[in-house]
């Protein structure tokens, strides 16, 4: 397993991580398999979604705060409830098969970490599986 370290700048943020796993797949010289993707936090998530248009990441955290407000009549104390509800949404993971060193993605496909309690310090897991 590998560890990828990131840092978020807002408290909601799709961040563009595709790069960085692209170059650990390089690096690990990874060539034929499956690549799991996994965010070990509670308040952040991992998701494959557009990223040729910024405006479709801002759309997709605008949407999730109108459904899933900051404040509202949760139980949990720490005040974070939303992040928590809105990463069991996203999810945890992602797999993506790596052919021949690359990601195989769609032509606007990119892997993001899905902040929603930073800005902070995270990690990404990263599992090779070789066929």
């Amino acid at each position: 397993m590998q560890i990828l370290e990131i840092r978020t700048t807002q408290r909601e943020e799709l961040k563009d991580i595709t790069q960085l796993i692209s170059q650990e797949i390089k690096k690990q010289s990874w060539q034929d398999g499956i690549l799991t993707i996994f965010s070990p936090h509670t308040t952040g998530g991992i998701t494959i979604n557009e990223g040729a248009d910024p405006s479709v990441a801002q759309d997709i955290i605008k949407t999730l705060k109108r459904v899933i407000p900051l404040n509202w009549d949760y139980s949990h104390l720490e005040g974070n409830s939303d992040a928590h509800i809105k990463t069991s949404l996203i999810g945890s993971s992602e797999q993506v098969i790596v052919s021949n060193g690359k990601i195989m993605l769609g032509t606007w496909q990119k892997i993001f970490f899905a902040e929603f309690d930073g800005p902070r310090n995270r990690k990404v897991w990263l599992q090779f599986i070789k066929n």
